[in-house]
């Protein structure tokens, strides 16, 4: 796969229209997901959708446009699970009840397939270009919900006010994505569990030490 694709010139979608090409991008999601991209054929996706070869094509002109439309889906399916949680975090008890919605999903899943995000950008950062910038963007987005939260800790008091969010929400999102990695090479949750309890724990350690400085003002 050489570039991102693109989708066939924007049409007016009728309702029916819109529903059969959600259904096709939600059989290539599940397929790209259990398969890899590589390993997922338009034939495939076809079959597993119940859609005909023109109504496909109708929708998307060629794999890389309809890969573009499973990175947005996927991106869009990860955002939906954080959001709830991501919006509301203003304190580090949030933040562990986070971590531990995210173990119990992994969890539920004994690590299988991976992140979808991750799984996507393992495959396809160095073979397109295109979708290395459309998955980027959707990790900087994830980050920029843990930052505000970190922000919001700050603001009241709860982390040194010097820590730099945009950092430690890099590397809490890196220690998801390689707990994920791990958890789904060890069909555990507990990879996971260990990375974002690190990752948990160094923004701890900025919190006590908020708490040394204030004591010490004193």
């Amino acid at each position: 796969m050489t570039s991102a694709g693109a989708e066939s010139p924007a049409r007016r979608l009728t309702a029916r229209g819109a529903l059969t090409r959600d259904r096709i991008v939600r059989a290539a999601a599940e397929l790209m997901h259990a398969n890899g991209v590589a390993g997922t054929t338009m034939d495939q996706v076809i079959e597993a959708s119940g859609t005909s070869k023109s109504q496909l094509y109708h929708y998307f002109d060629d794999k890389d446009a309809l890969v573009t439309a499973v990175i947005k889906m996927q991106a869009a399916r990860v955002m939906e699970r954080q959001e709830p949680h991501l919006e509301q975090l203003n304190s580090l008890q949030g933040l562990r009840r986070w971590r531990d919605a995210i173990v119990r999903f992994v969890d539920e899943r004994h690590g299988a397939h991976g992140c979808e995000i991750g799984s996507l950008a393992s495959e396809l950062t160095d073979q397109s270009e295109p979708a290395r910038i459309l998955i980027n963007a959707t990790f900087q987005n994830w980050e920029s919900y843990l930052a505000a939260g970190i922000r919001r800790m700050q603001d009241r008091g709860e982390l040194d006010a010097q820590a730099d969010p945009a950092e430690l929400a890099t590397g809490i999102v890196a220690a998801y994505q390689g707990g994920y990695l791990l958890s789904q090479t060890a069909r555990s949750a507990r990879p996971m569990a260990l990375a974002l309890d690190l990752a948990v724990r160094n923004v701890e350690a900025l919190a006590l030490a908020q708490k040394r400085a204030s004591g010490a003002a004193s």
